[in-house]
């Protein structure tokens, strides 16, 4: 009979579906405090859940250093992690060298460009990105 050989240990990491009844519930609310092609990052999951940081300069970096216009105070987040930036009539987000890199609706990117209701992950924080078009 043959053994199998010794396997290295693995991590199993349950994801749940964004719900789509609280992203429409958050939609609601806060679309209308933007002004027409603005967007808003809502923190869904982390210590500071709840939190809106509405994207109003060309470019907002999100990070640990307190400096940062998104100040994400948790270890699990680098200094300076992403930067949120506008570009035409729309957002893209771009991770800046970051050590746990970011995420985007549960894939590792380096840049993509954001639509309303995307789900960005720096660290343990989950925010939900909200854009009001433009007309």
């Amino acid at each position: 009979m043959l053994e199998a050989a010794p396997s290295e240990p693995t991590t199993t990491i349950t994801l749940s579906p964004l719900d789509a009844a609280e992203l429409e519930e958050e939609t609601s609310v806060a679309l209308p405090e933007l002004a027409e092609g603005a967007g808003m990052l809502v923190v869904k999951r982390g210590p500071n859940a709840g939190s809106r940081f509405v994207l109003e300069e060309d470019v907002v970096g999100a990070g640990r250093h307190p400096d940062s216009h998104i100040f994400l105070d948790d270890i699990t987040v680098s200094r300076r992690h992403a930067e949120f930036e506008r570009q035409g009539g729309g957002y893209v987000v771009r991770d800046v060298g970051s050590l746990n890199g970011t995420y985007l609706n549960r894939e590792r990117i380096e840049t993509s460009p954001l639509v309303n209701g995307d789900e960005v992950q720096i660290g343990k924080f989950k925010l939900i990105f909200l854009a009001r078009a433009d007309g």
